[in-house]
């Protein structure tokens, strides 16, 4: 055990698999852990390099064995991919990740603070709350539009809606499917509350962070994508290009193939994030031509505090 010099981590919710090798790349240790063994085991070894993949919790196992004072880096799972060599198995993924964290030419993910994770997290939170808004929304047009009752496309038409559920001289819902709408109306209501609620703790947060408030002076950066570009790209200069990390993010065409073939955009990255940037480049190429129907203003909005 004290001759091992590098361990592949294969990071499960309860059994974890370690593959460990030595300085001549000879396998010193191969076995399962369960959760609560982790710790222990690390904490016996001397300082290693220790590999994973980069997916769920693995920033938070990073940063407890980085307090034990081991060299934690994290792989991309597509990267660790092309190392498996034989049927995909815990033992199998655990080797791949061993032997791709050594290559000198692998690119990692940087480790996030709890911070970091915290401000991210927040911003998912957001998204699953617009999500569960939107599948309201259409859930109520769609009931009402069978009854003949259709209005114009956006959330803020649903306005329209509620107010001829509540008008109590418009019987043109029956009363059965009318107490069932007004209970989606209700919920539409509590959703709005917490979606205010959580973006007023994403735009407080981002006056204290320097790097929102330089983000925010790009034309369409507004306060809510560029604290998700702070939270999700901890550490820009891994990127030797723009290029680079606009293909992180999904902006550019996949290469396939040879003859100078171009596929669609990569589905990589936040998805979030890569629409709310394209929506953002749309209304900046429309209002540079004075014809923007996606703003309100065609001036720069203030925000307070910023």
């Amino acid at each position: 055990m004290e001759q091992v010099t590098t361990i592949g981590l294969d990071l499960a919710k309860a059994v974890f698999q370690v593959h460990g090798v030595d300085a001549a790349g000879a396998v010193m240790v191969r076995r399962s852990l369960r959760r609560k063994q982790v710790l222990a085991f690390f904490a016996k070894l001397p300082r290693c390099l220790v590999g994973m993949e980069a997916c769920a919790t693995a920033h938070y196992w990073a940063r407890e064995l980085a307090k034990l004072g081991h060299d934690v880096r994290l792989i991309p799972p597509a990267y660790a991919k092309a190392y498996v060599r034989r049927n995909k198995n815990e033992a199998a993924d655990a080797a791949a990740i061993c032997e791709a964290v050594s290559r000198p030419s692998m690119r990692f993910v940087a480790i996030k603070t709890e911070a970091q994770q915290a401000s991210a997290g927040i911003h998912k939170v957001r998204e699953m709350l617009v999500k569960q808004r939107t599948m309201l929304i259409n859930t109520l047009r769609g009931l009402m539009a069978e009854f003949g009752i259709v209005v114009a496309e956006g959330p803020r038409h649903v306005g329209e809606l509620v107010a001829i559920l509540a008008d109590p001289a418009d019987a043109r819902i029956p009363a059965p499917l009318h107490d069932g709408l007004m209970a989606i109306v209700e919920s539409l209501r509590g959703l709005e509350q917490r979606i205010a609620r959580v973006e007023k703790q994403i735009v407080g947060g981002g006056r204290d962070n320097a790097t929102c408030r330089h983000l925010i002076t790009i034309p369409g950066y507004g306060p809510i994508l560029s604290s998700a570009m702070a939270a999700m790209i901890v550490n820009p200069a891994a990127f030797t290009s723009a290029r680079h990390f606009a293909a992180s993010l999904g902006l550019v065409p996949r290469q396939d193939g040879t003859g100078g073939k171009s596929l669609p955009l990569r589905r990589r990255g936040s998805s979030s994030v890569r629409s709310a940037n394209a929506a953002m480049a749309t209304c900046v190429g429309c209002w540079s031509m004075a014809r923007c129907r996606c703003c309100a203003v065609n001036a720069p909005k203030t925000i307070p505090g910023w």
